[in-house]
């Protein structure tokens, strides 16, 4: 066994707790207790206090260096001011994991911010790995070993198929406390400020780990995208699906991770656009999280997911069917043969289409119930069953449960209880004990399932056809490497041209003559603009005149040009004036960029430009590089996508040429990775399909360089 490899931190074979206690209430003295008490851990435990010879009947050790052989894990309760030595003395002790409980680190600022430095430091010298600091230490639920100080460790030992990784312990916690509603977790472990073991190495384990069929995660930053890449593409390799919470989404968040963890939160935009296509599940809260990963966890989801709806209120079936479409789900057609089984089981007032109203009949014979419930699951054309109980009517509703349970034992199709009341009585006991997590209320319940069909599609279409791996974040330098060769307007595009990016034809000319010549070679009508590595916003200053029909009035557009940036801009230095032949009739004007993510490398970005940038704020990001398919998939996932195949009998635009265009800049990007910082072409604009010469075109181009980029700065 290597320390990458963390069988033996979530299953030691020995244990020491360094700064063991016989105080009550102390951190490490319920370190002690959970090990003693209410742990099955049957391995060597060895407690170090200096001052204490026996603590709870064990002979304590002085330091560390006094233990007889080395050990898996050492759980570290000593004050902040004592954790780097104790921390060198597990290390130069042969220690193989340190759990760090102590707080007072860089969420404390710069003195802290050092200190938890120095960790990192001991962990890569030492080949010791790292949990924490600042985190309430560990839980394996399944084999029952708490490595923790939680007083909460002996009740919340619900067992199930969900590994648990967090950076937070109070919303961790919170988490494992949903197996009172019947979402289970075999492993938890709580990252803290993870100055050296992270979220993205507790992913990979999980995702080799046969008791884990999810894996649920709590994210307050991500400090190495590279490595939660990595570990996500693990995780799907292995047909585990992950579900992410991501605190810090907000500036109010953001602000509150920083001082909880000290946690870089990054682009709440670039975080979910990394997630989705890498197919974690992104959810808004805790509740949120355990019932998609339970859902998950009881079946995969189909790549279309039809649903059925089972109950006795028709109010609350009415209203769950006003849910399902609202979050565009399909209702499931039954079957003719399902539709007349249950109409020989109903009362003639029931409904025995979809949504299949039992009505209060079950309460006269409670063997309806179970036998209805059975033959909707036993239609082919049903994925998902939601069966919202919209009272607690006591010893009936625990008659329903129980007939839920049954069934599901039967079927293969995942049943989902939804509990809207805020009675919980037997009956929530009852779907608990049985291992449902019952979404609390209808919003919920249909958000589970509408995430957990989200997940299906994904899988679906990454098994047809995968895309390529991501670039690094950071890549060795390349012998392509750029200069400020870029640095203008028509080195840029002379650039992009050459790489298979279609730009207007256009000359860089210094006079009249230079006006003359080009409008010669050019189609009128024509754009001047000011050539200059000083004006990002050339309009702004005067140094753009369009709709120049020859060369009389380009020669005039030229003086207005130099003379408005000489006003407007005098310290700008000028190159040129750029004579461009301009992109006349119908188009669709678009906006492509590509920039680099501190955390996760090079994204590139489609979207709506000209008047609908504002108006629509309609994005979409991926990570460098793109395939052809994969392009074609981030234009469809637009809004503004039927507008680009002809909404109500309008023209319909070359989208392929769109796609083309996106797979040439991530070229672009993908040859000259170490140099690039940004591209920015905006607008672009796309032709109706079957127009004479290209259908995607950049109008106006920004490429800023590594060197560019350190200079400005």
């Amino acid at each position: 066994m290597t320390t990458s490899d963390l069988t033996r931190l979530f299953n030691p074979e020995s244990i020491v707790v360094v700064g063991a206690s016989e105080k009550p209430g102390s951190l490490g003295n319920w370190v002690v207790k959970n090990l003693l008490e209410h742990s099955d851990f049957d391995g060597a435990l060895h407690l170090v206090n200096p001052k204490r010879n026996v603590i709870e009947g064990i002979t304590a050790l002085p330091d560390v260096a006094s233990l007889p052989a080395p050990v898996d894990v050492a759980i570290v309760a000593v004050p902040a001011s004592h954790v780097l030595a104790a921390l060198e003395e597990c290390g130069g002790r042969n220690v193989s994991f340190a759990l760090v409980l102590t707080s007072g680190f860089a969420e404390t600022g710069d003195s802290g911010t050092a200190d938890q430095h120095k960790i990192g430091d001991i962990a890569r010298r030492t080949g010791m790995r790292v949990i924490g600091p600042n985190c309430p230490g560990l839980c394996n639920i399944v084999d029952n070993i708490g490595m923790t100080f939680s007083p909460s460790f002996r009740n919340d030992r619900s067992v199930g198929p969900i590994g648990l990784a967090t950076h937070g312990g109070g919303l961790g916690r919170n988490m494992l406390q949903a197996g009172a509603r019947g979402a289970g977790v075999s492993l938890w472990a709580s990252l803290g400020n993870a100055a050296d073991l992270d979220v993205p190495d507790v992913i990979e384990y999980f995702s080799s780990d046969p008791r884990i069929s999810v894996i649920a995660t709590l994210l307050e930053g991500i400090a190495d995208g590279p490595a939660l890449i990595r570990a996500l593409r693990t995780a799907a390799a292995a047909a585990k699906p992950v579900v992410t919470l991501k605190v810090g989404r907000s500036d109010y968040g953001a602000r509150a991770v920083q001082s909880h963890t000290a946690a870089i939160a990054g682009s709440a935009v670039v975080n979910s656009a990394v997630l989705q296509q890498l197919g974690v599940v992104e959810v808004d809260d805790t509740d949120e999280l355990m019932d998609v990963a339970w859902l998950l966890s009881r079946a995969q989801p189909a790549p279309s997911t039809r649903v059925a709806i089972w109950g006795a209120s028709g109010g609350a079936l009415s209203l769950c069917a006003d849910h399902v479409g609202q979050a565009g789900l399909t209702l499931a057609e039954l079957h003719d043969d399902t539709v007349h089984r249950l109409t020989a089981l109903l009362p003639s007032f029931a409904s025995t289409v979809n949504p299949v109203d039992i009505t209060a009949a079950a309460i006269a014979d409670s063997s309806i119930e179970q036998r209805s419930l059975e033959i909707l699951a036993e239609d082919p054309g049903v994925d998902v069953i939601l069966a919202p109980l919209a009272l607690d009517y006591g010893e009936r509703t625990a008659g329903t449960a129980h007939s839920i349970a049954a069934v599901q034992k039967l079927v293969a199709v995942p049943i989902v209880p939804i509990w809207m009341s805020d009675v919980h009585g037997k009956g929530y006991e009852i779907l608990a004990d049985a291992g449902f997590c019952s979404p609390r209320g209808l919003s919920k319940g249909v958000l589970a399932v509408a995430r957990w069909a989200e997940y299906g599609r994904w899988r679906a279409a990454e098994t047809s056809s995968p895309g390529p791996a991501p670039l690094a974040v950071e890549p060795e330098r390349d012998e392509r490497e750029l200069s400020n060769s870029v640095a203008t307007e028509p080195e840029a595009k002379a650039w992009l041209s050459e790489h298979g990016v279609t730009v207007p034809r256009g000359f860089t000319v210094h006079d009249d003559k230079g006006v003359r010549t080009a409008m010669n070679d050019l189609r009128a009508p024509v754009v001047a603009k000011v050539v200059s590595t000083d004006l990002a916003h050339k309009t702004d200053v005067g140094g753009v005149v369009v709709g120049l029909q020859d060369a009389e009035s380009a020669c005039r557009a030229r003086e207005d040009i130099l003379a408005a940036v000489a006003a407007e801009a005098p310290e700008a230095s000028v190159r040129g004036i750029l004579i461009e032949e301009m992109i006349t009739g119908d188009s669709v004007e678009m906006i492509v960029g590509v920039h680099r993510d501190p955390v996760f490398g090079h994204l590139i970005t489609v979207g709506a430009g000209g008047v609908f940038v504002e108006l629509l704020n309609d994005t979409a990001r991926h990570l460098v590089p793109l395939d052809r398919t994969t392009a074609s998939k981030l234009i469809e996932s637009l809004r503004m996508y039927p507008i680009l195949t002809g909404i109500r009998g309008g023209a319909t635009y070359d989208v392929d040429a769109l796609a083309d265009l996106l797979v040439s800049v991530s070229d672009c990007v993908s040859a000259h990775r170490s140099s690039i910082e940004e591209i920015d072409l905006n607008p672009v604009v796309v032709r109706p399909a079957g127009s004479s010469g290209p259908g995607a075109v950049a109008l106006d181009a920004l490429v800023v360089t590594t060197t560019s980029a350190k200079s400005r700065a």
